[in-house]
């Protein structure tokens, strides 16, 4: 069954301690966690927090970079990414997020291979670990620092290139929620898919992240989410909201917005198909 999952980069300004602990007492079954608030709080703490509150992670971001775009080399990024791996088991995450790299320099043929050669190697640890590597591309507004993957052809092209079910995408609405004939793409992609982001903008994406409650934009999330319903996804709906709107939020008041928007755009859906199934049949 479908769950509900809350990024850590929605609740920005607290720590990893305080996510966990306020994530709980709201109701939010699993978190999404972010190493960088990871690495304030020892592993075997945060663990022990987890567990406490009885907390799911449903994915850990992130790694990746294997084009060099971020100053390590191709094997430092890759090893890095083991690193990762390892970590998103003992947290219990069902799939680690990775973030290709930009071009930074090279033919996008090559850049590419890159990341086939590094997910060689990642693939058969994820598979010992019975966890995804999840490719997730971006809108081209955003890219900049973190993929060269804007397109759903390029991440398909690459996903093609690994030749895996261990390696997936992240379907985030805010990067790829505006393309052209997206939902009516959803029953395609939804197999591809370790992941689903909720994010919501007022306009096109930018490279400030101009996301806005769910809701609350332009994106057409209920028609998403009900494609990705009849399509049998069944993992985790991570909601991401982030930037200059939240800055200032009042985080409380924002989980449950996630939570009521969760079951609105997802639980309601899920009840309707169970009770009225599609006629096989017909």
């Amino acid at each position: 069954m479908a769950k509900l999952s809350v990024s850590e980069t929605t609740t920005f300004r607290w720590s990893f301690e305080e996510d966990v602990r306020n994530y709980a007492a709201a109701g939010i079954p699993a978190i999404g966690v972010w190493r960088q608030k990871l690495s304030d709080c020892q592993e075997a703490e945060a663990i022990r927090l987890l567990q406490e509150h009885g907390l799911e992670v449903s994915h850990l971001f992130w790694a990746g970079g294997f084009t060099g775009s971020d100053g390590r080399s191709f094997r430092e990024s890759l090893e890095d990414a083991k690193q990762a791996l390892r970590l998103a088991k003992r947290l219990g995450a069902s799939c680690l997020v990775v973030y290709s790299g930009t071009r930074a320099g090279h033919t996008y043929n090559h850049a590419r291979q890159l990341v086939r050669d590094a997910f060689k190697e990642l693939v058969p640890l994820a598979e010992s670990l019975d966890l995804c590597v999840a490719l997730e591309p971006m809108h081209p507004a955003f890219a900049g620092k973190c993929t060269f993957l804007t397109t759903l052809e390029e991440t398909l092209m690459v996903l093609d290139m690994i030749g895996s079910p261990r390696a997936k995408m992240v379907f985030d609405t805010y990067h790829l929620g505006l393309f052209d004939r997206i939902v009516e793409r959803i029953g395609e992609l939804a197999p591809r898919v370790a992941l689903v982001q909720l994010g919501d903008t007022r306009t096109t994406p930018t490279i400030d992240g101009n996301r806005c409650r769910l809701g609350e934009g332009i994106l057409p999330l209920a028609d998403i989410v009900a494609a990705f319903v009849s399509a049998g996804y069944d993992g985790y709906y991570d909601v991401e909201l982030w930037g200059e709107e939240f800055s200032e939020a009042d985080y409380p008041a924002l989980l449950g917005h996630a939570k009521e928007s969760f079951d609105r755009l997802v639980v309601a859906r899920s009840q309707a198909q169970a009770a009225n199934p599609p006629d096989l049949d017909g």
